[in-house]
This record gives structure tokens, sequence and C-alpha cells, in this order.
């Protein structure tokens, strides 16, 4: 192995990198590793609550099933495709929408996904503190605060951690949940459930969007979670380890969801305890309580370390800054924790109203950004950006992109007529039966949209044989390695 691609592993837990460029002689690790960040991340309680919603909304437990699978894998070829750009820039995925919307337009989806990661920072904290409030018998107040801390903590270390933790999570929740499946298999009337069903196609669409925004909303920090990967890593590899454990995660937690729904009911208040009182015993009770709360931490990790990431994304567009110490690392994420708190403690009364109203108004604002993202560096840019350009408002890629961020506003905006939702309906929802298709208009269109301006700019299309990512060049300040 040449002395350049020796693999250097840092000391310790506390990761060192920010939003800088990871060297080639620090990257390590497997695509194995993300199957098991993103199995853990995705069977976990608010994905049963996800599943469980297609029941409520009145789609029956059979179809719900496959309406749920159909909108994970398209929905997780998605995040996927975004996860194999990790490896390959070796940067925080938000960094690469610089190369897209400009230096500083980057600004404009950032804002959008750090109020996507407070939102779930919320969900997930409700959720888990009712599993810890159960636990150690404190309430639902104290249970949220000490889980929000024990987030904040874990993001704080950084990278090594979040692994760990994702791998311990990941064989917790797979125990727990087979145990769940195998009550639910002993005791619910499955043949009769799945027995009685009627197609919907309205419903079946909801449903489909339900679990493809799931999905989707891990768009904005998948790579973050690749991008210690060396270099070489097959792009397949990382595609498969991250859509193989995310929508199998997922699809198991809200087919689970879906088919306690249609037993019990959807019953809001507490969406915990209806789950774990299948368990049994007390002390299987206890043992799932702790399993559910450990089960969110991984994603609540992940979305408090995304937030921190486009937090420092957005301010070095703006202004140039100096490596982030893992104390400022600490302060930006005890931020994001008091906003997500606050927010969980107003909105946990109405929880699984306000939780499916958030998940299809964020499949709005982020699949237009899905599809210039992807669009760009697979079909554009031929995965090759410039390194230093992507920090420098003066250079290629410029301050602000006013072809990307048109084709971001017109992305949303088409979107409306088809959304369906507490807050909003379109007028076209009523004639396609109230069917919610607004997220494939959202995918397509602004992809074919961006592409066609794109290519009648050669010039502004980024990469090429000089200056691309991944050619050696060293960062600049606010990317550069510490």
């Amino acid at each position: 192995m040449p002395k350049d691609r020796q693999v250097r592993r840092p000391g310790g837990l506390v990761e060192r990198h920010s939003i800088d460029f990871i060297p080639d002689n620090e990257r390590h690790g497997r695509p194995s590793s993300l199957f098991t960040l993103w199995f853990a991340a995705n069977l976990q309680i608010s994905a049963v609550v996800t599943g469980s919603l297609a029941v409520v909304f009145g789609l029956d437990a059979l179809w719900s099933l496959v309406a749920l699978l159909c909108g994970n894998l398209l929905g997780g070829a998605v995040m996927a495709l975004h996860a194999a750009q990790g490896p390959r820039l070796g940067l925080p995925q938000m960094i690469s929408s610089r190369a897209q919307f400009g230096v500083r337009g980057a600004a404009v989806p950032l804002v959008c996904s750090i109020v996507m990661y407070i939102g779930f920072f919320a969900s997930g904290s409700v959720l888990a503190g009712q599993a810890v409030g159960h636990l150690a018998h404190t309430g639902e107040t104290t249970g949220i605060v000490v889980f929000a801390l024990a987030t904040a903590v874990t993001a704080a270390v950084g990278y090594r951690l979040i692994h760990r933790v994702g791998k311990v999570a990941a064989a917790i929740g797979a125990v727990a949940f087979l145990y769940l499946g195998v009550q639910m298999a002993r005791t619910a009337p499955l043949g009769s459930i799945l027995g009685e069903h009627h197609f919907s196609a309205p419903l079946f669409l909801l449903a489909m969007s339900l679990s493809a925004s799931w999905q989707l909303g891990f768009g904005p920090y998948v790579a973050d979670s690749s991008r210690y990967l060396p270099r070489d890593t097959p792009p397949s590899s990382v595609f498969w380890a991250t859509m193989g454990g995310g929508v199998l995660g997922a699809q198991w937690s809200m087919g689970f969801g879906a088919l306690a729904a249609a037993w019990h009911g959807g019953g809001e208040g507490d969406e915990v305890g209806n789950i774990v009182g299948m368990g049994g015993s007390a002390a299987i009770t206890l043992l799932l309580y702790f399993a559910i709360a450990f089960g969110k931490l991984t994603v609540n990790v992940l979305n408090t370390y995304g937030g921190f990431m486009s937090m420092v994304t957005g301010i070095s567009g703006f202004r140039r800054i100096g490596p982030v110490s893992p104390f400022a690392r600490s302060l930006y994420v005890g931020g994001i924790m008091l906003a997500g708190t606050t927010l969980a403690l107003l909105g946990r009364g109405h929880f699984l109203e306000s939780f499916s109203t958030f998940l299809l108004c964020l499949l709005t604002f982020f699949t237009p950004w899905s599809a210039i993202n992807l669009v760009d560096f697979y079909l554009l840019s031929h995965e090759r950006y410039d390194i230093e350009a992507l920090a420098d408002p003066r250079g290629r890629y410029g301050a602000w992109n006013a072809r990307a961020l048109t084709t971001y506003a017109v992305g949303i905006l088409v979107q409306l007529p088809f959304l369906s939702s507490e807050l909003y309906t379109g007028p076209v929802v009523a004639r396609l039966g109230g069917a919610d298709v607004s997220w494939i208009v959202g995918l397509v269109l602004p992809a074919l949209m961006y592409w066609l301006l794109a290519r009648r700019d050669q010039g502004a299309v980024p990469g090429g044989k000089d200056g691309a990512l991944g050619s050696g060049v060293p960062a600049p300040v606010g990317l550069r390695s510490r």
C-alpha cells in the first residue's frame, strides 16, 4: 500500500473532523457498518408509529404493508444514492449542495434541513421520553430531558461513537422486535386482519408517501456517516448496505406498527405504552422500554450530528471559520438539543397528528433538493467536484446559483396542487380521489428542469479533469483537515 494511502486512525473516540475533507490516510471502515447503522436508525418506535398511521388513516393492514414497502424501496433508493457520495467526496452531505446552489446559496436548503433535524429530534424525544419515563418511573417530561442529554453527549463525541452505538442498537432492536413479533403472531388474529382487505388508491399513495418521506428525510445527512470510508470503496456496496439496512429496518418496524394498529387501533397519548403492553411480564416490559429508548438514541444522535454539520456549513459559507473544536461542537449540539427539547415538551400532547403533518410537509422541501443534488452529481458532474471551489464564493461555483435556486423554488411550488395534509390540501387532490402524489412530482419535474437548464450552460457544469475532488489538491480554510 502506498505511503499516502496508509490508514492513520486517530486515537480516542472524540472526533477531530467536522465539515472538513477527510484525507485518504484517515479513511477507514467497511460498508457493513452502514448496514448496522441504518438498520438501527430505522428499527425503532418512530417508524412503528409511521406504519400505524397508514391504518389510522383508513387503509387496511394488507395493503398498508404493500404500500409501505413500495415507499421504503423508492425513498430508500434515493437515500442510498446520496450515501454513495460519501466515500467519493469525503465531505458531509450538505457541503456538496454548494456545487449546485452556490457557496452561499446552499444556505437555503440548509435552513430547511436544520428545521428537519430539530423536528425529528423533538418527535424522537417524545417517544423515547415516554420509554425513559416508564423505565425510571420519572414521568414523561423528565424522560424527555434525560434522553435529550444522552443524545447530546453522544453526538458531541462524534463519528466513532455513533457507529458503535448503532451496532449495539441494531442487535438490541432486532431482539426486541423479534420478541414482539412472536408475541403478536401468538396472540393476534393475523389471518382475519390480513384477510379483510380492499384497495384504495388514494390511501395507498398516502401510505407510500409516509414511508417515502421517512427515507428521503435521511438524504441531507446520510453521507455524513459514509464519508470516512476509503475512497476506493465500491459505490454499489455503499448503496446496497445503506439501502438494505434502511429498508429492512423501516419495513420491519412499519409493518409491525400497521399490524398492531389494525389489531388494537392507533391510540394517541402513550404510543410507547401501547406497544410495550404486548410484552407480557413486568421484567420483559422493562427490557422493552430500555430497547425502545436505546433504539431511539441512534437516530436522534444522527439528527443532532447532522444539524451540527448543517449549521457549521451554513455559517462557513458567509464567513471563514477555523477548525471546530470539540468544545465548539458541544455548543452547537447543545443549541439543537435545547430547541428540540423545547419543541418536544410543547407538542407531546398531540404527537400523532403533529408527526404525520410534519412528515408530509417535510417531503415537500426535500424531494426537489434530492433531485437537484443527484442529477448534478451523477449525470452532470460525473461524481467529480472541485474541493477548493466548494469553500470559495468567488470560485467556479459562485456565491449564489440562480439556476438551482429557481429550480428548487419551482420544485416546491409545483407540489402544492398535489399536496394533501392537515395544513393544506391542493386543488388537484380531489380530482385524484384524495391521493397525494406531490412527492413524485417533486422528484421528477425538478430533476428534468435542472438537467435541461444545466445542459444549456455547459460552462456552469462543475467537475472535469482539473481540480476534481479526489485529485489530491489541498482543502481550503473551512474544509481543511485538522
